[in-house]
């Protein structure tokens, strides 16, 4: 069964894998290459990434897909639509659903799909980023708000892989207890609650430094690659180092 409890019927041998989520292409490259045929538009890593285009993760290329002949499908419960996932079931596809809010779910789930969804064994990699997260946050913990858009700003609020991250690096996310995953919050009350640091991430939205600092008039900004903060995959293995570095 994948994340999400569904039982998945996977050939013994996968040769031929389609992944609709960045950071699975990104995994999925770095371990088997040569079984990757098709990924979205928006899969940008690695920058060599020579495969077929299934458009985005919102809208993907059903039919396609369904060309591409894949052995399995690697999807997400949050980046993935439940209908797209549903259709490509019901045409006869494999399809695996992951479900990673936290570094340890991100740990369990990728170990779990390259076992069982790409049926190899577990990468080098993956045990360098679970010991690159073994140290424990240094010095005193910090707020912070995240804002992930604007023209509405949005900001990250409960039980999300970014606010998980920031946590292990000693950075309390002040959204963590909304009532929302990714809430509209006006701009006049992120400045009003007054974090000791405003992490601007360059995705979804590519916040600059002339973008978005501006915004936050006497409140510390850290530009960050949303890469980083966002994709469970190798970028894990870097990530809390030079995150640490960019959050000052």
């Amino acid at each position: 069964m994948d994340d999400t409890g569904v039982p998945v019927k996977i050939p013994q041998t996968v040769r031929r894998i389609v992944s609709l989520v960045p950071s699975l292409t990104e995994s999925v490259a770095a371990t088997m290459p040569a079984a990757l045929v098709g990924a979205t538009d928006w899969c940008s890593h690695p920058a060599d990434l020579d495969v077929a285009r299934v458009r985005g993760t919102k809208n993907p290329d059903l039919d396609a897909i369904r060309k591409l002949r894949p052995d399995v499908v690697l999807a997400n419960a949050e980046e993935n639509r439940a209908p797209d996932i549903e259709a490509l079931r019901a045409a006869g596809v494999a399809v695996w659903v992951t479900r990673i809010e936290t570094l340890e779910e991100a740990f369990a789930s990728l170990a779990r799909m390259f076992t069982y969804a790409c049926r190899t064994g577990r990468p080098e990699w993956l045990d360098a980023a679970e010991r690159a997260w073994r140290a424990p946050a240094a010095g005193p913990r910090r707020t912070a708000i995240v804002p992930i858009w604007r023209r509405p700003w949005m900001v990250v609020g409960r039980d999300t892989f970014t606010g998980d991250v920031l946590r292990r690096l000693g950075v309390d996310n002040l959204y963590a207890g909304h009532a929302e995953r990714y809430p509209k919050i006006p701009l006049a009350e992120l400045v009003e609650r007054r974090p000791d640091l405003v992490v601007l991430p360059d995705e979804p939205y590519a916040f600059a430094p002339d973008d978005g600092p501006e915004s936050f008039p006497g409140l510390p900004c850290a530009l960050v690659s949303g890469r980083l903060l966002t994709w469970y995959g190798p970028s894990l293995v870097d990530a809390p180092a030079l995150l640490r570095q960019a959050l000052g």
